[in-house]
């Protein structure tokens, strides 16, 4: 065979095999295109038949300045099952992101944490709640087909508590080999102020919610439920989880509730009731500052200890329920400001639940940020109102250096800003964390159920995951998930709200 017949043999050949490549990746293609065509045809039908569910009376979303309204009503299966469908999307992205920081943080797999939700969580929860949880995995999976079940959903729910409580009084107790550096997290700054500290001698309450950024872009609910017992209630919140978690909410028999939770808490209690189950509760069913303190005692497991601040419009009376496992304390009074950025102040409890935390060292973020709310509430009493708390909760002096500067030791937390970190809450070196939202009500709104919140860091600054990935290498295992995180502006919601179409 002469070259020039090989040459158009060989030719021949590569077109021919070049041709049913093309063909065989047409068919692939096609195929891909046509499964993908079926599968969102049936989710389409999935959802349209599901949005007729009687269980959907009355509920309804709308999305506004960076936040997602929900408004839920009835039973405690139709609350969940509303909460389900209505936030399935933020509930299928929020669920991998919490339970990778859940994962990774602890060296424990998704499995130990189901288990736990199965035998220690779900039996002590109320029969009520466990309805509503169910209902969330009922409208989540009619909405999207999703496979999370119960135990995937009570874990998530408990993210606050099983990985920073738990896990370390579990480690303790059976004595892990090298068990990871696990710490009670410091999250949160707050005030809540009556009498004559208060423009109007009435309460203001203020909050803003510090977090890692991959849970806190996710913080962007706002819940409005009206169960068919106890009172309506307006709270932030995270997608899928019952409690508002962080813990801002107001009920329609005028309580006000937040908190900060307590640095380097020790404890844990596996005969007592999950704390978000508690909260949910209190928030639901307390209508005075006495009743709600017996809620959240009862059944205490110790899990996401906080300084709850408290408010009851009806008398103008506020307090400062300070929750430790083994020692609590409540101050109350008509006239006066209690504040919280994660620092224990009775000494009985800082004796028994926190004996490591040392109040005397202002270097550290809770102590510094103690002494910036006690510099700004002193300088503003008489003043306050929740346009001034809207910048307090901005506010970047650093009171250890006496100067401005946002970082880990602010009111707005910027730790990713710090080359410290914070130790003492096992943050590395520029951990991307701080304060990722905040709120602000008075008792005038509250009568009214409003509230004034901000997406993003109350200061109004912008996150951006890409650069800050790049100059800090050692968070890439957030890269799925870490996203940019721009700061809205103050939006008020009230319950009821029903948004004005847009033209």
């Amino acid at each position: 065979m002469s070259d020039g017949i090989r040459r158009i043999v060989a030719l021949s050949v590569l077109l021919l095999g070049t041709g049913l490549l093309w063909v065989v990746g047409r068919t692939n293609d096609d195929a891909e295109n046509a499964k993908n065509d079926q599968d969102a045809t049936l989710a389409a039908n999935r959802e349209r038949s599901a949005s007729n569910d009687p269980r959907l009376k009355g509920a309804y979303r709308y999305e506004q300045g960076g936040w997602v309204y929900v408004h839920l009503e009835g039973d405690p299966a139709s609350l969940g099952f509303q909460h389900g469908f209505l936030l399935a999307p933020e509930i299928s992205d929020a669920f991998p992101a919490i339970s990778t920081n859940m994962t990774h943080s602890t060296k424990r797999d998704w499995a130990f944490f189901r288990e736990t939700a199965r035998t220690m969580l779900w039996p002590k929860i109320d029969a009520e709640y466990q309805q509503e949880l169910q209902g969330i995995v009922e409208g989540l999976n009619a909405r999207t087909g999703s496979n999370l079940d119960i135990y995937d959903i009570v874990a998530m729910n408990a993210f606050e508590e099983l990985p920073d409580y738990y896990v370390p009084w579990l480690n303790k107790r059976e004595q892990a080999a090298s068990p990871p550096n696990l710490k009670s997290p410091g999250n949160c700054s707050a005030f809540v102020a009556t009498g004559s500290w208060t423009k109007d001698g009435k309460i203001v309450i203020a909050h803003n919610n510090w977090t890692n950024y991959m849970n806190g872009e996710r913080w962007r609910i706002i819940f409005d439920i009206e169960p068919k017992t106890g009172y309506r209630m307006l709270m932030d919140g995270i997608p899928g989880v019952i409690a508002s978690d962080d813990d801002f909410g107001i009920n329609s028999d005028g309580l006000m509730v937040t908190e900060t939770t307590i640095t380097q808490f020790e404890g844990w209690d596996p005969n007592g009731k999950a704390e978000f189950v508690r909260a949910r509760k209190a928030l639901q069913y307390a209508g005075s500052i006495d009743e709600y303190t017996k809620i959240m005692l009862d059944g205490n497991n110790g899990g996401y200890a906080n300084d709850w601040l408290l408010g009851d419009r009806k008398t103008n009376e506020v307090a400062q329920l300070e929750l430790g496992l083994k020692a609590y304390k409540l101050w109350r009074t008509k006239d006066g400001v209690f504040a919280g950025s994660n620092w224990a102040r009775d000494p009985k409890v800082i004796k028994q639940d926190t004996p490591q935390f040392d109040p005397n060292n202002l270097e550290t973020s809770p102590n510094a940020r103690r002494v910036r709310w006690e510099q700004l509430l002193s300088a503003n009493k008489g003043k306050l109102d929740v346009e001034l708390a809207e910048q307090m909760l901005g506010d970047h002096f650093d009171s250890f250096q006496k100067k401005e500067e946002a970082n880990e030791r602010t009111l707005c937390g910027h730790v990713d800003a710090s080359p410290r970190g914070v130790a003492i809450w096992a943050w590395g070196p520029n951990y991307p964390g701080g304060a990722v939202q905040g709120k602000a009500s008075d008792s005038t709104m509250t009568q009214q159920l409003r509230f004034v919140a901000r997406m993003g860091h109350p200061c109004g600054e912008t996150f951006q995951a890409k650069p800050f990935l790049a100059a800090h290498p050692d968070y890439a295992w957030q890269e799925p998930y870490l996203r940019d995180m721009p700061a809205g502006p103050w939006t008020e919601f009230h319950a009821g709200e029903i948004p004005v179409p847009q033209h």
